[in-house]
């Protein structure tokens, strides 16, 4: 969207101690997703991971939610994301049946309340 600032990113969680450590934050349950949210305690960028279990659907069900869910925080939910925290969405089936602007919706709104908007001032 052309109204929204050029923001960056958030970073990507990779490695499997650092999605474990948000599971000990905030969760915020919902009808596609589960949020984790975990406070770092700095103000680096926001980092990102998501989680589809294989309990969702074989390989190339897993890959459609999980390009669903990366392209709804690139284009929607990422100016959401508070700095110095990161976030794991942990995907219900579910994200695949849902028109992409609820799923947009949905996923800007948790962020939103888990993890605090941007201050402006």
């Amino acid at each position: 969207m052309a109204d929204r600032p050029a923001l960056q990113q958030p970073a990507r969680l990779k490695k499997r101690a650092d999605f474990l450590a948000v599971r000990r934050g905030e969760k915020r349950r919902g009808q596609l997703f589960l949020l984790e949210v975990l406070d770092r305690g700095d103000e680096d960028a926001p980092r990102l991971g998501i989680t589809v279990t294989k309990k969702v659907g074989n390989a190339v069900v897993r890959n459609r939610i999980r390009r669903r869910l990366k392209e709804a925080c690139r284009t929607h939910a990422a100016h959401d994301m508070a700095a110095g925290k990161d976030y794991v969405i942990v995907a219900r089936r579910s994200v695949l049946d849902a028109p992409f602007a609820s799923l947009k919706d949905e996923l800007s709104r948790r962020i939103g309340e888990a993890g605090g908007r941007r201050g402006r001032g």
